[in-house]
This record gives structure tokens, sequence and C-alpha cells, in this order.
């Protein structure tokens, strides 16, 4: 296995100690199978289970989401020449991704923004989640990840997603929603990001920078007594915890209940979700908040 960096290690011996160290450490070396979600716009779940079934390709489900499926004996190369896939009845995405939208719980007929929506994944889990009935903004500040995204979202059979090439922290204040998703862009200190030469002590530091300001927007455009995610793929407090702080003024945590199955991490924060990386699970940051009303 490679070696993690030596400053991340001490960030997490400060944060979370020796023995929960070390387990994170092992969750890192791990080699996740791949893990996929039924597009229930395009299929239903008989028909993709058929379909893997006729393959010779065996997996198992997931205990607190019925339309995901975790692969065993395929990589994803194998399921790419699927037809499944080639039509958009399923969509190739991490376990833990797959939580800030179930956790957001959008509706349909509800006008929801997408803070940072390429490629895509959520965007689309959510338009599925609303059976294509809510109304989205999809935001991505790069052309080309913006394109991929509506590349996405036709084969994904999504409707009713406007895509704004934009950077979500320059949204104009007057918009206002009622549900909003922050994946917000971090250091990737959940995943295996952390083997990159990118991965340093300057990228979390302009990470939690950018993450501030994207809450900050989030907050004011939400509407008053309406709910959002604050998201990340980084397990460090000062990506998540330190930044939820700065607003409690202004919001209200809601708290997760305890999803079944999900390896976690103790929180600065009661009601959050820190997901430990592990041999299912890439490291991942949960909120759920409340605007209060005026």
């Amino acid at each position: 296995m490679e070696k993690i960096p030596e400053f991340l290690q001490e960030k997490l011996l400060k944060q979370y100690g020796q023995e929960i160290t070390e387990q994170i450490i092992n969750g890192y070396s791990e080699k996740r199978p791949v893990t996929l979600r039924v597009n229930t716009i395009r299929a239903n779940k008989t028909r993709v289970i058929e379909e893997l079934t006729k393959a010779h390709i065996i997996f198992k489900e997931v205990e607190w989401y019925q339309d995901a499926l975790i692969i065993e004996n395929v990589r994803e190369e194998e399921i790419k020449k699927l037809e499944i896939y080639e039509k958009g009845e399923i969509y190739l995405q991490s376990l833990s991704s797959m939580l800030p939208p179930i956790i957001l719980e959008p509706k349909a007929d509800e006008n929801i923004l997408d803070m940072a929506a390429a490629p895509g994944g959520k965007t689309t889990q959510m338009a599925a989640l609303t059976g294509n009935g809510a109304m989205i903004t999809a935001c991505e500040k790069n052309k080309i990840r913006a394109e991929r995204l509506k590349y996405n979202l036709e084969k994904q059979g999504v409707r009713s997603v406007n895509i704004m090439v934009e950077d979500a922290r320059k949204l104009d204040d007057f918009f206002s929603f009622d549900k909003i998703l922050l994946d917000a862009p971090c250091s990737g200190s959940g995943t295996t990001n952390i083997f990159e030469t990118k991965f340093t002590q300057e990228l979390i530091e302009r990470s939690a920078k950018t993450q501030e300001e994207l809450l900050r927007k989030a907050i004011k455009i939400l509407k008053p007594g309406q709910e959002m995610v604050y998201s990340t793929c980084s397990i460090l407090e000062q990506e998540n915890e330190n930044i939820l702080k700065k607003f409690l003024s202004k919001v209200d945590i809601v708290p997760i209940k305890e999803i079944p199955g999900i390896p976690t991490l103790p929180t600065k924060i009661e009601g959050t979700l820190c997901v430990c990386p592990s041999k299912l699970y890439e490291g991942f940051f949960v909120a759920k908040i409340k605007k209060r009303s005026l």
C-alpha cells in the first residue's frame, strides 16, 4: 500500500486518535467493488437484475437503498459493455455518493438547486427519486464538465433540469429554492485522492475557503424554513464541521437517522454523518440543515 502523506496522518491523529486513524488508513487501502444505481426513470430493478444474471454477474443488494447494487465479480469495464449501461438504465456511482440525495429527500414539484452538479450522479439520482417531477437547477462552472453533465442527463432520461454554466457562488440573490444540495468541491481526504501529488495542505485550505463561500450563498438563497444538504468526500473537520459552525446562528442541524451497515466516524456536531473509508465506502461527510424562518 502507498504511504499516506505525513501531514494528513498528523491531522487524522489529532482529530480522531490512534485507534480510529489506523482504521481509516486500513480503509484507504481497500479495493472497493463496483457499485451502481438502478435508474428508475428508464428501468426497474427486476429488469436490471435479469440482465446482470444473464451476464453471469454476481451482485448483492444494499440494506439502506433498494436501488443500489454491489457488483462482486467484475470491474467497471465489464459493466460498461452491458446494454443496460448503454441505454442509461443503470448509473455507476459509489455508495457514499448516493447518500446526500437520499438524505435531502427531494419531492416532485419542488424547486431544487444542485450547486456543483457535474458529472451528474446526484442530479440524476434526485430526478429518479422524484419520478422526474422536481424542477432542478444544476450549476457547473466548467464548460467541459457541464457538457458531461448534459450528456449524462440525456442518457439517463432526465427532464426538468436547467443547466447553468455558472459558479454557484455568483448566483443572483434573487433566486429562491425549496431545497439545495451542496456537494461541495473538497480535498478528497476520504478517498484515494490522498495518494495523488495534488493532495496538499494548500488544497485543503483552498477547498475550505470555497466551501464556506458556497454554503454562505446556499443559505442566502434557500427559502426560510426549508432544508438543504451539505456534503463533501472529506473526513477532515476543517472542511466539514468547522465550515458548518460558522453558520449555526442561521440554521439548525436536522439530525440524520442512523443508517444500517454504514461504518461511521465520530463528528464534532451531533446529528451529522461522517462515513469511514472501508471495503465498501469512501470517506464522506453529510449534514442536513434547516434555514431558520424569518
